[in-house]
């Protein structure tokens, strides 16, 4: 699911993150994403991070943003309209 990109932002940390699976959908914008494939691209996705003192700030503080939209509160809200939706519709007979 992508708990390590979360828990990374969650304790102000930049993150470095492949543009494949879960991920971009669970970094946001608040990651680098990068072709995990491709190691000059995650060398200089880590340089980048390294040296970019505004990049790095900024990827920190929406990470703190972006662990916001997965909060407990959030996802029993989605799952209870999930289920009243269906109920709507018929689908929990």
């Amino acid at each position: 699911f992508g708990f390590p990109i979360l828990e990374a932002q969650a304790c102000g940390v930049p993150v470095l993150a492949a543009n494949t699976s879960s991920c971009p959908e669970v970094a946001g914008d608040a990651a680098l994403l990068v072709d995990p494939s491709d190691v000059n691209a995650i060398s200089d996705g880590m340089r980048q991070l390294a040296q970019d003192d505004t990049l790095r700030q900024a990827l920190v503080t929406k990470g703190y943003a972006n662990v916001s939209r997965f909060s407990w509160e959030k996802t029993a809200e989605q799952i209870l309209q999930g289920l009243v939706e269906m109920g709507e519709k018929g689908g929990l007979e």
